[in-house]
């Protein structure tokens, strides 16, 4: 995700700074991205050449890159405790006039803000994956998010060329708390027997249009990430979001989708 929104931003004409937790996670990144804009620029939906985007990014290991950076977005795993740590980090670089955003999908803005010395200079930018390819990205106010950033944000994601949904700080937000609830039905129906991942995903792709089924985004997004997603969903909204016996099986299996090569279906 990170290298997703740092591909956006670059295409966008901003000089952006990607700060990761070791070397060997910093060059990934530096390749991951690099290789997402290769890719823009032979399908031909950026007008710079190779050279002139990578050379508006530039890749860290330490939190003092962000000084006097004008935005940050934090995007590191769905953890309170790990969010808590690098927002409050980052916080300590920036000047008065900068901005700071995460990335959650799930997680309260408002209980993030809380640990925030300026709340009001913070939002949710929730995008989806994969990010290059994705039109919409969900723009999440919290209770003590400032008048300013609030119309500030929507702009940001319109000059990123996608879509902002504006909602408030509340549990799964729209997006998730949506596409979780088809998502954990699908699992259910497969641990039902009711039919197979590929059955149930093209009723969706033919039926509803989805642009890929519920089962095979679950792979694409990391089946753990949709299981800490759920359990935090039912700690707030209730059993209706109690994650599947199934999907906590292959979390244990480490069957994690995509990532590790085997979720729902074989990678």
């Amino acid at each position: 995700m990170g290298a997703g929104i740092a591909h956006a931003f670059v295409l966008a004409g901003a000089e952006v700074v990607v700060v990761e937790r070791d070397e060997a996670a910093a060059a990934a990144a530096r390749e991951r991205v690099g290789s997402s804009l290769q890719t823009s620029v032979d399908r031909g939906t950026t007008g710079d050449d190779l050279g002139t985007l990578t050379g508006r990014l530039s890749v860290s290991t330490d939190y003092d890159a962000f000084t006097g950076r004008g935005l940050v977005v934090e995007a590191v795993p769905e953890d309170v405790d790990l969010k808590v740590t690098a927002l409050t980090e980052v916080e300590k670089r920036l000047g008065a006039n900068a901005w700071l955003a995460t990335n959650t999908s799930s997680l309260s803005v408002d209980d993030l803000a809380a640990h925030l010395r300026h709340p009001e200079r913070f939002c949710g930018l929730h995008f989806f994956n994969p990010v290059p390819a994705s039109g919409l990205v969900e723009v999440v106010i919290g209770e003590r998010t400032g008048d300013e950033l609030r119309d500030l944000a929507p702009a940001w994601v319109r000059d990123l060329d996608k879509t902002p949904v504006v909602v408030r700080d509340a549990p799964g937000f729209a997006s998730s708390r949506l596409g979780v609830a088809i998502g954990l039905e699908a699992i259910r129906m497969l641990e039902e027997g009711v039919a197979s991942a590929e059955d149930i995903d093209a009723a969706m792709v033919l039926g509803y249009k989805y642009p890929v089924g519920p089962l095979k985004l679950t792979d694409i997004v990391g089946l753990d990430v949709r299981l800490g997603i759920a359990e935090y969903l039912a700690s707030t909204l209730g059993d209706r979001f109690a994650p599947p016996q199934l999907l906590r099986d292959k979390v244990a299996a480490g069957e994690l989708g995509k990532k590790s090569g085997r979720g729902f279906y074989d990678w």
